[in-house]
């Protein structure tokens, strides 16, 4: 037997599955219910465009949305530029256009914490985001085929580097498969007292997340994967996760301590190190040429 999918999000749905006359009979079904227009293989959906660049794989990107972008802005011919911020001090519309630029993510993320009283200075850091993604527009997310659904994800965080609280950045992606499937770039919510109690509120965020697609994985019905594997380029928080023994550095993060270690000790999930250099996750940590 085969699943077949439906996505709906108000009156946009898509379908998809394995078996053609599957998907076909559920749509004659749902046209007997209602009127609806079948437009053929997926090419556009809410906002982001799907190329098929080959049969095993497609093309996510935002083409359409962010040349409407650039007119709201003002800048339909802006000069592009290779980077999308410079080492110094939004729109509301740049947070949708990281769901296919995760590369975006750190910046968007840097600049939509000053919209309550922005400056100038922050106008220019928003158009040079804007003149960036005009640089590379046709850049998108690309979905291949993958033989596994094992799943990774790679946690990384840049101690104490906001000026004005001392917060933290946590950043993590995750892959399913071969295919990057959710990130995230945010400032942590609370001072860290220490380089590994940053990494670690940056883990326990990627391992909630892995929980997360592992029961969406369920719900569709998919066949469980192996463990899934959590990458750290901080050796400290790597050992805190198997050493049951509480350390004192360790006591004003202990309930993601103990969620981590709970996870781990019951093999439901790896936590292994990795040099900086192959850190996937830095890149939604911290400005990089």
């Amino acid at each position: 037997m085969s699943t077949t999918y439906l996505l709906a999000y108000v009156d946009d749905i898509l379908v998809t599955g394995i078996s053609a006359t599957e998907i076909e009979s559920l749509i004659q079904q749902l046209h007997a219910v209602f009127t609806l227009k079948d437009l053929g293989e997926m090419s556009f959906f809410l906002g982001v465009e799907v190329v098929r660049d080959s049969p095993d794989s497609l093309l996510l990107k935002q083409s359409k949305y962010i040349k409407e972008l650039l007119g709201k802005a003002n800048i339909p011919d802006a000069k592009p530029v290779p980077t999308s911020m410079l080492n110094s001090p939004k729109l509301t519309g740049l947070q949708y256009a990281t769901i296919t630029r995760p590369e975006i993510a750190y910046s968007v993320s840097k600049v939509s914490q000053y919209m309550h009283a922005p400056s100038d200075l922050h106008w220019k850091a928003v158009k040079r985001i804007l003149r960036y993604l005009d640089g590379t527009i046709d850049l998108g997310l690309q979905i291949h085929k993958s033989d596994t659904l094992r799943i990774m994800a790679f946690s990384d965080s840049d101690w104490a580097t906001d000026t004005d609280g001392r917060k933290s950045v946590s950043g993590y992606c995750v892959f399913l498969g071969t295919n990057l499937v959710t990130w995230s770039s945010r400032k942590q919510r609370t001072v860290s007292r220490s380089s590994t109690e940053a990494e670690f509120w940056a883990l326990a965020d990627a391992m909630t997340d892995t929980i997360w697609l592992q029961k969406l994985l369920l719900e569709m019905r998919l066949p469980p994967g192996p463990a899934p594997t959590m990458f750290c380029d901080n050796q400290s928080t790597v050992l805190m996760t198997r050493n049951p023994v509480l350390h004192s550095r360790s006591k004003y993060f202990e309930i993601d301590l103990h969620f981590v270690r709970n996870i781990v000790v019951q093999q439901l999930a790896h936590v292994v190190h990795i040099p900086s250099q192959d850190q996937f996750a830095d890149i939604l940590t911290k400005l990089l040429s």
